[in-house]
């Protein structure tokens, strides 16, 4: 039978020990019997997704997991907006953005006003599809507070710097888009995006969906702030390079633009939330359906990230736990022939509230994987495991060997 892998991706899992949870991890106070079942009964290392102490963005860690080269790397842009089945094309400048709060004069008071859900569609619609000079605006809302930009018209650059403050920014001005390079085209996009943003405000501020927010004491989503710019350009499928197929099962635009530009069948459902309250038993579902027409299947869950973001250790343990609970469900329904392995795109430390260039907890299990001495899957034990401390790449190309993927080299 035809050898297969589950790659079960726990967004940001890694952490450093934590007083409140008697200085352990998250991940090693977490009540995680399926993950240690992995460790145990497989071969476990430590994973730098590019090199020791390089902190990645979710967006370039999965760039990785999904087999590039990190120097292939297009921008957080472009990568939401193809998650996002935004029709972008060769040229266009995308960005990452937020729904924010803004007061006047110009400072932002939540970068993601109040982690916004409901009625980000209706905002979005204002927005879409105006025009500033030649330049045409497409805009898309994404998971809860987030969302999409593209720009597009002729002579335009992503060398712009970011508007947003960034955390823990909340409280500060935003920041006037500027070119980072002295092209007339980078000074003309910085500012035709300073006008958007000014014109998203005046669409925003009065809209109906904020009128309601306000009258319920919540924040309005009454501005955008946008990072991430990028250049769409042509990106070489590594499924195609090494012929293989493959899903990626996620809720979040950057995953599923990622697998998208990867060559990979992106699966996502409204129940995919992004926070711990996002279904894992349809997660499971969805990756064991995808198993049967696929090589290689991902199963990603983003709420460990969220609680490190926010420094919640205990929120963080109950993510690691549901994210065990997902492994369960595909525990019990592989067969012999399918491989499963368990990694994070980075770490999220809760005491840094960002992602970090700590390493992450690795593990690889089969019917005929070696085995070391490894019993329990965190950043302590498996840093003693038979895979050592290795890249994203070494990570990715050993499973894919397992499949015999990967081409002999010489003779």
């Amino acid at each position: 039978m035809k050898k297969k892998v589950i790659i079960a991706i726990a967004d940001g899992i890694g952490d450093r020990p934590i007083k409140e949870l008697g200085n352990l991890t998250p991940l090693e106070y977490a009540k995680v019997p399926h993950l240690n079942l992995i460790a145990k009964q497989g071969i476990t290392g430590m994973m730098d997704p590019i090199a020791p102490g390089i902190p990645v963005g979710t967006d370039m860690g999965h760039l990785i997991l999904f087999g590039n080269d990190y120097h292939l790397y297009p921008g957080r842009g472009p990568i939401e907006a193809v998650g996002e089945q935004m029709d972008i094309q060769k040229g266009d400048v995308a960005f990452r953005c937020n729904f924010a709060t803004r007061v006047e004069p110009n400072i932002i008071q939540d970068r993601r006003a109040g982690r916004i859900r409901l009625g980000t569609q209706e905002l979005a619609k204002a927005l879409d599809g105006q025009m500033i000079e030649d330049v045409q605006i497409m805009f898309k809302e994404a998971t809860e507070h987030r969302a999409v930009l593209i720009l597009r018209g002729e002579g335009l650059s992503c060398n712009v710097s970011d508007t947003d403050p960034k955390a823990p920014n909340d409280g500060q001005p935003f920041k006037l888009a500027k070119p980072t390079d002295g092209t007339p085209e980078a000074q003309k996009t910085a500012d035709i995006l300073n006008k958007v943003l000014d014109l998203a405000y005046k669409l925003f501020k009065d809209h109906p969906v904020n009128q309601e927010r306000e009258a319920r004491g919540e924040l309005p989503a009454n501005f955008i702030i946008t990072r991430g710019a990028g250049l769409m350009t042509d990106f070489k499928k590594i499924t195609e390079e090494l012929g293989f197929k493959g899903a990626v099962i996620a809720g979040e635009s950057t995953v599923l633009g990622m697998a998208k530009i990867s060559g990979m069948t992106p699966i996502t459902h409204k129940n995919f939330t992004g926070s711990i309250d996002t279904d894992v038993e349809l997660k499971a579902q969805l990756a064991l359906e995808a198993l049967r027409d696929n090589d290689v299947v991902y199963v990603h869950l983003k709420t460990p990230d969220i609680q490190g973001h926010d420094n919640q250790p205990f929120k963080k343990v109950k993510a690691i736990e549901l994210f065990d609970q997902l492994v369960g469900v595909l525990l019990e329904n592989i067969d012999e022939e399918t491989y499963i392995a368990l990694v994070a795109d980075h770490s999220t430390p809760c005491s840094v509230g960002e992602h970090s260039g700590d390493p992450v907890p690795i593990a690889i299990a089969g019917s005929d994987m070696r085995h070391d001495r490894v019993t329990a899957y965190n950043e302590i034990d498996c840093a003693m495991g038979g895979l050592g401390r290795i890249t994203g790449h070494d990570f990715i190309w050993t499973i894919l060997d397992l499949l015999g993927k990967i081409p002999k080299q010489g003779n």
